[in-house]
């Protein structure tokens, strides 16, 4: 009798598979953030939980594509990428679930988080008017409307209408406006650009600094890191150029975020989940704002003195994020119909 059940046991532990491969010390998070900006908060986060942290890096298309095509096999726990529209579409595609954390609940405000609980913001950035104070008035681009003024024809560069930014800006046009006005103020900046739409946003900045346009859109962390650089070039071409927040006697500047979502088929879900409770705690928060002179989600966190000089807080358009994602299908077909490249 005692050789049967010992030959069961052996039968039973033949038959099941084997978890090993999946360590329940770890969590698999593919990141469309730079592994130099997260890797700080993940070894913080390793140091306290005793979680080890392993990080695959690219753009969130490339991410989304291997996850679908790695499907039930994927090693992914956690995908962690910019803009609520990216976070959309993984959601869209079917490679996250819903996860359940009054933690999140309580940190993440819910305009800053999806309806059902699939991703949850973790900083947020603002898409702001800079510009050289040498040519242009505050005035002149105190609202994103007044980029379609006559007066500012010539004098505006912007990067394409394939960018997932410019993508949910005009997201959030379409819902405060309705799609016939932003397809109407899409063409009218058209007319004021002074190049064709190419390069990054760091391109843009450039730009108006070496005086080819006198303002442009841009996301405002990409001016701290010129403050901060280690480069004179940058730090030169910081002191260059001002930051409007856009609408403030209105419904605010419009923002965006960078967030996480656990992956369907992840096999560290518990430890996918506490690494985003991770994120969005007080410690966590404070050391991102600071790094990469972003916005915490939430305004008793301090942020960064670089940010504090250009003024914060600002009004902030509360949209609910999850809109500017639904919308970006049809923020494409405006882009097209005004002739933004």
């Amino acid at each position: 009798m005692k050789h049967k059940f010992l030959n069961f046991i052996l039968i039973v532990l033949m038959v099941v598979p084997s978890t090993h491969v999946y360590s329940s010390g770890e969590v698999n998070v593919y990141s469309a953030r730079k592994e130099y900006l997260i890797k700080p908060l993940m070894n913080l986060f390793t140091q306290e939980t005793g979680i080890k942290v392993n990080i695959l890096s690219a753009k969130s298309k490339i991410l989304i594509k291997k996850i679908l095509d790695e499907g039930k096999a994927t090693p992914a726990d956690l995908l962690l990428t910019v803009d609520a529209g990216n976070l959309y579409n993984a959601k869209s595609k079917g490679i996250s679930k819903a996860i359940e954390s009054k933690v999140l609940a309580r940190l993440v405000p819910h305009n800053l988080r999806d309806n059902e609980n699939h991703w949850f913001g973790l900083s947020i950035r603002s898409r702001v008017i800079m510009y050289n104070p040498d040519k242009i008035l505050p005035s002149e681009i105190s609202t994103y409307e007044k980029l379609g003024n006559k007066s500012l024809k010539g004098r505006i560069c912007i990067r394409s209408s394939g960018n997932i930014y410019n993508q949910s800006l005009m997201s959030s046009l379409i819902y405060h406006h309705g799609e016939k006005y932003a397809e109407e103020w899409a063409s009218k900046v058209v007319k004021n650009f002074s190049r064709p739409p190419k390069g990054n946003d760091r391109s843009q900045m450039t730009a108006v600094v070496l005086g080819k346009c006198d303002a442009t859109l841009a996301n405002t962390y990409y001016l701290g890191k010129w403050i901060t650089s280690k480069k004179d070039v940058e730090r030169k071409y910081a002191n260059k150029i001002k930051v409007i927040f856009p609408n403030q006697e209105g419904r605010g500047a419009h923002i965006n975020i960078s967030g996480a979502l656990v992956i369907k088929d992840a096999k560290n879900t518990s430890n996918a989940i506490r690494l985003i409770e991770f994120l969005a705690s007080d410690k966590a928060q404070e050391l991102y704002a600071k790094q990469n002179h972003e916005y915490p989600i939430r305004k008793n966190i301090k942020v960064s003195d670089v940010v504090q000089s250009w003024g914060y807080p600002f009004k902030m358009d509360e949209m609910n994020l999850t809109i500017l994602g639904s919308q970006n299908a049809r923020a494409g077909i405006v882009f097209d119909k005004a002739g933004w490249k």
